[in-house]
């Protein structure tokens, strides 16, 4: 299961791969006696996630467990009167994205809540961006009269979402509403289908040679010391004409079957296995390309969070040829950045006051920017993890961001 912190939107999906994630739901009893009341301080971020407006969730809990419900949307404080312990609220939660969230068809939770009338009636429709599917919800439910009440704020297309989220840009699932350009990412190219890029990718793999194809060489045919120099020289560079360019959909991962869970579960069953690290980060490529995700900013995220361990400072000189050869662009040294949150926001808490070292271990390797990382350090991102671990790795990261500042400083004063 996903680690404390973030949970998968469906949470009877044991897969720490599943796209669609949620900030766990939190707590807090304020109040004493009859002015007993408790406060969930992270429904905005919860409610974001689901793509609902948080005062859906925060009703369905008073409708649920018949207590009054407060909402001061101004100051993002959502109240059910009463004492309510944060599993019982979990498990309403449950229900309330079974009921109002997920697609009835193809149990997907990116869906938008349509207000369809018929006749002089009203019904709430399901309407699913992922199967194409609109089912309908049980209009017996209380909730559904405030819902119609208060329809959902219509979005138009091409502008960002105010008030709810988008499910598949959930915590750690792919997309960012916060004022940081990260939802930039999520439309460039996006015009651009997987049929026309496969076809892009075999015209332009046919003036491959032989030297740039990595797929096309024996690579365990010899273990020498001089070959496996050649081998990582030809994963470092000789793949640079290779590298075809294109958008990166996160397509279909919601489930096990995805390239990118494959390719997590496999790195994780292999990388104990492996004797040579060199041999290793180049059968991880060419798993990646098997999968046809080897160009993937998403791919990078999966490989920070499958082959660092807690002993990640020993490790990225190790896996730096790989990382090297993968990070590409400004967005697969975001998702990178993103790999790292989640590793010492998530995995490895205790690595928080390693973040500047981890930083610098990657710039020194140039692996990421200074524009990038610096950009990164300054903007809080709910992107990869929820806004609390964002902004503890971003502190963390401090001393190393003024070090790059001072490092330019120096430069600046050498040339004067």
């Amino acid at each position: 299961m996903a680690s404390a912190g973030i949970v998968n939107i469906r949470r009877d999906v044991d897969d720490k791969f599943y796209r669609y994630r949620m900030p766990l739901l939190t707590t807090k009893i304020e109040g004493k006696g009859n002015g007993i009341k408790t406060v969930i301080p992270n429904m905005v971020d919860v409610a974001r996630a689901l793509s609902r407006p948080p005062t859906y969730p925060t009703k369905y809990f008073g409708c649920e467990l018949g207590a009054q419900t407060t909402f001061d949307e101004k100051n993002e404080r959502y109240i059910v009167n009463g004492a309510h312990n944060a599993d019982r609220l979990r498990e309403l939660l449950d229900g309330f994205i079974d009921k109002f969230v997920l697609c009835k068809s193809c149990k997907n939770p990116e869906t938008d809540l349509v207000i369809v009338k018929q006749g002089r009636s009203e019904d709430i429709i399901r309407d699913c961006k992922a199967c194409g599917e609109r089912t309908g919800v049980d209009m017996r439910h209380k909730l559904t009269t405030f819902i119609l009440r208060n329809p959902p704020i219509k979005v138009k297309k091409g502008k960002k979402k105010t008030g709810t989220g988008d499910a598949a840009a959930g915590v750690g699932g792919g997309g960012d509403h916060s004022p940081d350009g990260d939802d930039a990412e999520l439309v460039e190219n996006g015009a651009e289908s997987d049929d026309e890029l496969t076809r892009k990718i075999k015209a332009e793999a046919k003036d491959l040679t032989d030297e740039t194809t990595l797929a096309k060489q024996d690579w365990s045919a010899d273990t020498s010391p001089e070959a496996v120099k050649e081998r990582i020289k030809a994963l470092e560079g000789s793949m640079a004409g290779a590298s075809l360019g294109g958008g990166d959909d996160d397509g279909s991962d919601d489930d096990a079957n995805s390239p990118y869970s494959q390719l997590g579960k496999w790195v994780e069953e292999e990388r104990d296995e492996s004797d040579d690290p060199k041999t290793f980060i180049v059968a991880v490529y060419k798993k990646a390309e098997e999968l046809s995700i080897e160009k993937k900013h998403k791919t990078v995220l999966v490989l920070v969070q499958t082959l660092f361990s807690a002993d990640v400072l020993e490790e990225i000189p190790k896996y730096a040829p790989l990382f090297a050869k993968m990070v590409s662009s400004e967005k697969h040294q975001k998702s990178l950045l993103g790999g790292i949150e989640r590793l010492v926001g998530i995995s490895h808490p205790d690595l928080i006051s390693s973040v500047p070292k981890i930083l610098m271990a990657l710039y020194q390797t140039d692996i990421i920017e200074e524009e990038v990382v610096t950009q990164w350090g300054t903007h809080v991102s709910k992107k990869y993890v929820d806004k609390d671990i964002s902004k503890k790795v971003r502190k963390a990261s401090e001393p190393f961001l003024k070090w790059l500042e001072e490092a330019d400083d120096d430069d600046d004063d050498d040339e004067e």
